[in-house]
């Protein structure tokens, strides 16, 4: 029962976060950090790199399985520390209509 109404609440939180258009915003944000911290340019390295072993066999989707645990796990404490906050900060603010669905 937890876990349909975790799928609930991400679900409406989903929802509010466009309708309000705060999901562009923190996606905004999260690129700008991305780059200001070097992140996007070692990400840009670390597909050189595997597009240079892989040689020409390489396609997109083996990338992605490749780079993902990476990219996700060398993202910086203080950027998921931002987006965390600004995420709280907005089911604070919003919590009425949380509620309510």
């Amino acid at each position: 029962m937890g876990d349909v109404n975790e799928k609930h609440i991400r679900s409406v939180l989903n929802q509010q976060l466009i309708a309000t258009g705060e999901k562009e915003k923190l996606l905004d944000l999260l690129k700008v950090k991305l780059i200001e911290c070097g992140w996007r340019n070692e990400m840009k390295q670390h597909c050189r790199e595997a597009l240079r072993r892989n040689k020409s066999k390489a396609n997109v989707e083996e990338l992605i399985e490749e780079l993902t645990p990476k990219a996700r796990a060398s993202v910086p404490d203080d950027v998921k520390k931002e987006l965390l906050l600004r995420l709280r900060t907005f089911v604070d603010n919003n919590s009425d209509r949380f509620l309510s669905d």
